[in-house]
């Protein structure tokens, strides 16, 4: 079983950007969390992190035939992307999106997610947490 874990932009910048929003743990200290858990389970979880829409459009089309489940926090681009939408869809892999925070108590254009209509389960709110119940659902529901 192989899932790729696919964060947008400032995710590589967890632990320093807005800790009253997103904790203060790393993105090293949620790849550490995330393989561990992944490698519990018998999972190879890939991970990947981008600051750049096309990059990550990039690596979803290069999942398809690859890997069996995306766990996807596309960040800020949940709000503008149509490519990172299309891209899921293309590949019909079943896709988890995630949000470390609850987007449902924040500012009105993060109510806005364009990827969710090509993923079967949005998490918002469970921090770190939130990845692993993604992958368990994947798991256990899914695959």
């Amino acid at each position: 079983m192989r899932i790729l874990v696919i964060n947008g932009p400032n995710i590589n910048m967890l632990g320093i950007r807005e800790p009253e929003i997103y904790g203060t743990q790393t993105y090293d200290d949620l790849c550490r969390i995330v393989k561990a858990h992944a490698a519990r389970r018998g999972i190879e979880a890939e991970l990947y992190q981008s600051n750049h829409e096309g990059n990550l459009v990039d690596k979803i089309q290069a999942a398809y035939g690859k890997m069996d489940g995306i766990v996807l926090n596309p960040a800020a681009y949940t709000h503008t992307s149509i490519a990172i939408l299309d891209a899921v869809k293309a590949v019909g892999i079943p896709t988890v999106e995630v949000h470390l925070s609850d987007l449902s108590g924040r500012e009105s254009f993060r109510q806005i997610s364009y990827v969710r209509a090509a993923c079967i389960k949005t998490i918002t709110g469970h921090g770190i947490g939130g990845y692993l119940e993604a992958i368990d659902y994947l798991m256990d529901e899914v695959l």
